[in-house]
């Protein structure tokens, strides 16, 4: 039988092509994670709220057009570095034993991060802009991170710690950020690996300092005040009535961008700056006082803090047009975050720290082409602690037993699975520098919370987050809640037993303790 030289071409190309089907299919998916600083989902426009018609973010809520948005994101520990710890190594912070910012120890490196993981499985790996945990990075392939300010960085003219080298840059930090991160992907890495950016911001965290071109992006325009903030902190004096985190009283004068007097410089401009910070009395003028200042003061801070987000999402959407442009939006993942969440007002505050819903709620939008359908939503109850084993087993990479979390990719069909988590577990260790927020611990359903705060006080907050959703009444001694209390403690006992969190109080006193910084 003869065959003829066209068929036999024709036979070939369908091999080939059927081959390079399944390589595709095979092909592992990229991993882009967005973080954020002290983004509020207060802030974020998919997520609604007083600001999402006069401060858009378009380029993170095309995240949600396109992708899930989580309404039940909580972190573990509502602070910077204890955060962003707990998601690299999807443990609690009494395990990765980094517990606070002020007076804790570096990073261990030498720990198993789902960065080291997913570099041993081909991926070219990459973090670029904030790190903040003090340690060098490992598991990355390239690194470039703020190093000024203990880490914190600097807005404009910072310098990187990159791969190993100090290195001066000039212009405006998010920018720079997004500069470098499409820098990486167009020209450093690997291009024959799939990879994995870590893309993370210092916007927009205080001293909230907007580009040049967003210094009046709200004009005049006053901005909506939350309904919470003129809380007075009845039925809880000790606790949230003691902070020093009031917008009123506790921001400083670099801060509201006040103008220093003529002639000062040095250490004497330095301890201006912060006047403020331990409530010494700041105004702009001598007759601008009580209420009045007060509110004046909001509105600098609101329109700054939102000005930085401006710039946060312009950066946003410059990485989104790269994929789009280079053909990698279909097959990469793409995770946008905070470290927590942030107060924008609410309860006369600013900051984090506290389990209140504000700080302890954390944004998180996923899009995964073709995995995720556009525009739709879970309410699933999310910790950071599983960020870790859910990008692991998204890569196809075996998820660690040491690793305290659950991937989440089963909610990414909109449904919560039976069995899924109804509670989550929370401890706070750093006090009283910064802001007088003592340690504390607690447990939340979808209903309910309860909250041990424990250091130099012995305090119990209950709320019914149904009946008070803003969290303005402790209600722990209403005897219509005991038997709900009562369950709620079997609960916290059995959780934090789940996650080896069975320290004695003064054993935790003693965490907090441990280099401590005072006013």
């Amino acid at each position: 039988m003869k065959i003829s030289l066209g068929f036999i071409l024709l036979f070939l190309l369908g091999i080939s092509s059927d081959r390079c089907t399944q390589n595709e299919e095979a092909e592992k998916p990229n991993i882009l994670y967005i973080m954020a600083d002290d983004l509020a989902f207060q802030a974020i426009s998919a997520y609604g709220g007083l600001y999402k018609e006069i401060a858009p973010t378009p380029n993170i809520d095309r995240l949600a057009k396109e992708g899930m948005l989580f309404s039940n994101a909580f972190c573990t520990n509502s602070i910077c570095g204890p955060s962003r710890a707990v998601i690299l190594t999807g443990k609690y912070s009494h395990l990765n034993g980094f517990y606070k910012n002020e007076g804790g120890d570096p990073f261990d490196s030498t720990q198993v991060t789902f960065p080291k993981l997913l570099q041993s499985a081909g991926y070219a790996t990459a973090v670029i802009g904030k790190w903040h945990l003090w340690s060098q990075p490992t598991g990355f392939d390239y690194f470039k991170y703020h190093i000024d300010n203990a880490e914190q960085g600097v807005y404009w003219n910072p310098t990187f710690n990159e791969n190993g080298k100090s290195v001066s840059e000039k212009g405006y930090a998010t920018t720079l950020t997004g500069d470098f991160a499409i820098n990486w992907l167009d020209n450093l890495r690997d291009k024959s690996k799939p990879f994995c950016l870590l893309y993370q911001f210092k916007a927009p965290h205080r001293p909230w300092d907007p580009d040049s071109m967003n210094l009046d992006l709200f004009g005049s325009a006053e901005m909506p005040f939350p309904s919470t903030f003129d809380d007075n902190y009845a039925t809880r004096e000790l606790t949230a009535g003691k902070t020093m985190m009031t917008i009123e009283g506790y921001l400083s004068n670099r801060d509201l961008k006040l103008t220093p007097p003529p002639g000062l410089g040095g250490k004497e401009l330095a301890k201006w700056n912060v006047q403020g910070v331990r409530g010494e009395y700041v105004s702009p003028s001598d007759t601008l006082k009580g209420e009045a200042l007060k509110r004046w003061k909001f509105q600098r801070y609101i329109k700054d803090y939102l000005a930085t987000v401006k710039s946060l999402d312009d950066n946003v959407g410059r990485i989104l047009e790269y994929l789009d442009n280079h053909n990698l939006t279909k097959n990469t993942i793409v995770v946008f975050t905070s470290d927590q969440g942030f107060y924008l007002g609410e309860h006369g505050w600013y900051d984090k720290r506290f389990m209140y819903e504000e700080s302890l709620r954390m944004p998180l939008i996923i899009r995964y082409p073709g995995k995720i359908k556009p525009g739709s939503k879970s309410d699933g109850m999310v910790v950071n602690i599983d960020y870790a084993p859910t990008l692991l087993s998204l890569a196809g990479v075996k998820v660690p037993e040491e690793m305290q979390g659950e991937s989440f990719e089963s909610l990414f069909t909109g449904r919560v699975p039976s069995g899924w988590r109804n509670s989550m577990y929370y401890h706070y260790y750093e006090y009283p520098k910064w802001h007088n927020v003592q340690p504390h611990y607690g447990i939340r359903t979808d209903r309910y919370k309860l909250i041990h705060f424990y250091y130099d006080i012995d305090v119990w907050e209950f709320y019914d987050l149904q009946s008070d959703p803003h969290e303005l009444n402790n209600s722990y001694n209403n005897p219509k809640y005991k038997e709900v209390i009562s369950n709620l403690k079997t609960q916290l006992a059995d959780l934090q037993k789940k996650y080896k969190d069975t320290a004695t109080l003064d054993e935790m006193r003693e965490v907090t303790t441990k280099g401590m910084v005072k006013y």
